[in-house]
């Protein structure tokens, strides 16, 4: 599955820079491969559960931010800095009193946290909450919606079409 998104994108990529678009991620094939496995699905599921039902967040949602931020790795860095399985940029981290960004079980907690109070900063609007947890609530703020940044597109539209499936 690895080569098959690495190809997806290197291929968008590619399409977009024919018409004179770039691209804001850089090509799969161009990132580091994460030092880790992903994390057990059995355990996965388990702490998703946990942790989607003390937060009162629908389990289906957390797991695919989850798979979209970091593959279930939770060693995963970003090229901006966002650590660990949900992929939290350090000053969300403390603001979530996340203390080990690479503990998946603490990563999951503060990002299920996170994605509550973006629900219901957005009274339940999956899709502005999603954009905030990408670009930022001040971004969605400002912008009156979803950014119109491609990463951020992308990043709703591709967790929206297997959260509905």
């Amino acid at each position: 599955m690895e080569a098959s998104l690495a190809a997806q994108r290197l291929s968008v990529q590619k399409q977009a820079e024919s018409v004179g678009v770039s691209i804001p991620w850089a090509p799969v094939a161009l990132l580091p491969e994460p030092a880790c496995d992903p994390i057990p699905q059995p355990e996965l599921s388990k702490m998703i559960d946990e942790s989607a039902q003390k937060h009162n967040v629908d389990p289906n949602l957390l797991r695919e931010v989850a798979r979209q931020e970091s593959g279930f790795r939770p060693c995963v860095v970003s090229v901006k800095g966002a650590q660990g399985l949900m992929q939290l940029m350090p000053e969300t981290a403390a603001q979530f009193q996340l203390s080990d960004p690479f503990d998946a079980k603490q990563s999951l907690d503060a990002g299920t946290k996170l994605l509550k109070t973006l629900l219901d900063h957005y009274n339940g609007d999956v899709s502005l909450a999603l954009g905030a947890y990408n670009a930022g609530e001040g971004r969605v703020d400002h912008d009156g919606g979803i950014p119109n940044i491609p990463e951020t597109k992308n990043y709703v539209l591709n967790i929206l079409s297997r959260f509905v499936q």
